[in-house]
């Protein structure tokens, strides 16, 4: 095993499902890597394949779906990987906080059944030792009377608590790699904000690489270390936070920036909003899938998709557009 070599790498992945309308693409074309203790933020609308993502790299896409290139940890590759192998890794060394804890908790076990059950499958432990070791981890994310909890089923927790006993259930094999999918929808901002201190709390004291994937900005510029903007199931722009927010330079990047409310300056009349709409996954255009809602959009751009092409130290963008300036006002 190399101990330079990247945590995880994944090259070329696409997802595609087979429908009555066509092949959708889901996620096409995904390039990156995770270092070891690394933050990566994943953002785009709704439908721009970041949670289709996560799931690939699981192997918990949906059934019918081709999942196509490599996802390699550690050097094993994943894709093509059979159940066994991959259950050995699930909830071990790669863990997921899905997006809606009431539907991912099973409603039918106590929280402790399901923390044990983790630990009794992947670390051997006894009941009584799993049992201690679950009370522990509730404690880590700030879950108070953990023995009590416990013995509670998720419908008697409060919505940022059933968030926390996700994230404990995935941190409980203290796994090399978190994935998070929209861990803050539909809390209110003060947990929202419980939460998301958490996972830098974590991360700092576990040492755990963390894919975040969210649609607010704002949140990846507080925690991230490095950033990828996706568009239409492709990776459009990445980079590391501070030169993302300061020089982003793929139109969608920017749009997004400028639809992020201020609180220095005069109000604007008017919210900046992106025009058009997404594409249909389905019926993609020939060219740039943004170049419909595009303000840089020329002839180039209707024929092929840009290449996603190394644009300086660490930053990449798909996009025919030679340059644009400085973000004035960033950080």
């Amino acid at each position: 095993m190399d101990p330079t070599a990247p945590l995880l790498e994944v090259a070329n992945l696409s997802v595609e499902y087979r429908t009555q309308r066509g092949v959708v693409r889901a996620v096409g074309g995904m390039d990156f890597t995770l270092a070891e203790r690394e933050f990566l933020g994943v953002v785009g609308e709704s439908g721009s394949g970041k949670s289709q993502l996560l799931l690939a790299l699981l192997g918990l896409s949906a059934p019918g779906a081709a999942v196509h290139g490599s996802i390699r940890y550690r050097g094993t590759e994943l894709v093509g990987a059979g159940p066994r192998a991959l259950n050995q890794l699930r909830g071990n060394r790669i863990s997921m906080v899905f997006q809606d804890p009431m539907t991912a908790l099973n409603p039918y076990l106590t929280i402790g059944q399901q923390l044990v059950e983790v630990l009794r499958l992947h670390r051997q432990l006894s009941r009584a030792d799993a049992r201690s070791r679950a009370a522990a981890i509730l404690e880590a994310v700030h879950i108070s009377e953990a023995q009590r909890r416990l013995k509670q089923y998720p419908h008697e927790l409060s919505g940022g608590m059933r968030q926390r006993a996700m994230i404990a259930m995935a941190l409980v094999c203290e796994p090399e790699i978190l994935l998070a999918d929209e861990p803050t929808t539909a809390l209110d901002v003060t947990v929202q904000a419980q939460i998301l201190t958490l996972l830098r709390e974590l991360r700092e004291r576990m040492g755990t690489a963390v894919i975040l994937v969210t649609h607010d900005l704002g949140i990846v510029a507080e925690l991230a270390d490095r950033v990828a903007v996706m568009y239409a199931g492709r990776c459009v722009e990445d980079a590391d936070v501070r030169t993302l927010f300061a020089d982003g330079q793929h139109p969608y990047t920017r749009a997004l920036a400028a639809s992020l409310p201020r609180l220095e300056g005069p109000l604007p009349e008017r919210m900046f909003t992106i025009p058009g709409n997404p594409p249909n996954p389905a019926r993609l255009p020939p060219g740039c899938s943004f170049a419909p809602r595009c303000a840089y959009v020329h002839e180039r751009c209707l024929l092929a998709p840009p290449p996603l092409t190394v644009i300086g130290p660490g930053h990449r963008k798909a996009c025919y557009l030679d340059g644009l300036p400085p973000i004035a006002g960033a950080p």
